[in-house]
């Protein structure tokens, strides 16, 4: 099997692998992925999307492509059909071989200090050895799932009324809201373990990168404004919590981003926001909401346990630092 550079291939070449990928998101994460592979393809018809393929006989049997963010390069994708692991081809040596490829291109080339990964479609495990063999450090994370109930309810207090706890205000996302989200995304993530995972929580300037990210483009689904709120202080009006969410599937939500500043935690206001992404879904007839957390954010965990939330899945980030 060779390792081929994805540019010499067209979007008729990857389409079946693609095809594949797409019903994989869709069985493991209840994710359509249709919209990111239709980007994927046009990319490749545009021979802009730097990557690798393993090919035999002619047919593509696996891919990985990556990007350039500055000094950073992060790995987009990574995925093998299911066919080439289990038919004596290796335990994921296939998958092993792309990454060797993708990391040693990265690593050499000039100004990348810094590459990271987030593999949901791969267990917890699975890709460690290629990845901490060449000093990445490896962080655990949680796909995890909460049904939602068709009760007809259009909030999460009387009436349809979005309830917060006393002294706090929970109204909807704005996009006037994007640069002081930014600013709070930054102070709490602050020697936070995520910004261990993504360097963008850093600064205001990086956080302001992740907000066009997940807000204007269909990376991680479609941003529902209806969904997203903020959390404001009564008497001083200040932004001091922040929940975006996403659709993923016809009626599937996705939490993307939840945060409060650390001198506003202990009053419930995750709770409540939490409680307000997941009612406004449900009176629209979506059936689940999913989300994404660091194992070791312990806290995190216990909240989205205590509201219903239930493990998936466990995949892995990989962080490397030159």
């Amino acid at each position: 099997m060779e390792i081929i550079d994805l540019r010499h291939f067209t979007s008729a070449d990857l389409r079946p692998l693609l095809e594949e990928e797409t019903q994989a998101w869709e069985r493991l994460l209840s994710w359509d992925y249709s919209s990111s592979a239709d980007m994927i393809l046009r990319y490749v018809d545009a021979r802009i999307l730097p990557g690798y393929a393993a090919v035999e006989r002619g047919r593509l049997h696996g891919y990985s492509f990556f990007v350039y963010e500055g000094s950073k390069g992060v790995i987009g994708d990574l995925f093998v059909a299911e066919e080439s692991v289990s038919n004596g081809k290796g335990s994921h040596t296939v998958e092993n071989r792309l990454v060797t490829h993708v990391v040693e291109t990265l690593q050499q080339s000039p100004g990348v200090h810094r590459i990271e990964a987030q593999l949901l479609v791969h267990a917890s495990g699975v890709m460690a050895k290629p990845f901490e063999s060449q000093g990445f450090r490896r962080f655990p994370r949680l796909f995890m799932t909460l049904p939602l109930r068709k009760d007809g309810n259009g909030g999460n207090g009387k009436n349809g009324a979005i309830k917060a706890p006393k002294g706090f205000e929970i109204r909807r996302w704005t996009e006037a809201d994007y640069q002081i989200a930014a600013n709070l995304i930054t102070e709490c993530y602050r020697a936070h373990i995520d910004s261990e995972i993504n360097d963008q929580y850093r600064t205001s300037q990086g956080a302001l990168r992740f907000l066009n990210n997940i807000v204007r483009f269909p990376g991680c689904g479609f941003f529902d404004n209806n969904a997203s709120f903020i959390a404001t202080e009564s008497a001083t009006g200040t932004i001091v919590g922040v929940i975006l969410c996403s659709r993923v599937k016809a009626d599937v939500g996705h939490i993307t981003q939840v945060c409060i500043l650390p001198q506003y935690r202990g009053y419930h206001l995750g709770w409540a926001l939490m409680e307000a992404s997941a009612h406004d879904l449900q009176r629209r007839n979506f059936t689940m909401l999913s989300l994404t957390v660091t194992e070791a954010n312990h806290n995190a965990v216990e909240l989205y346990k205590r509201l219903g939330f239930s493990i998936g899945r466990v995949f892995d980030a990989f962080v490397w630092e030159g």
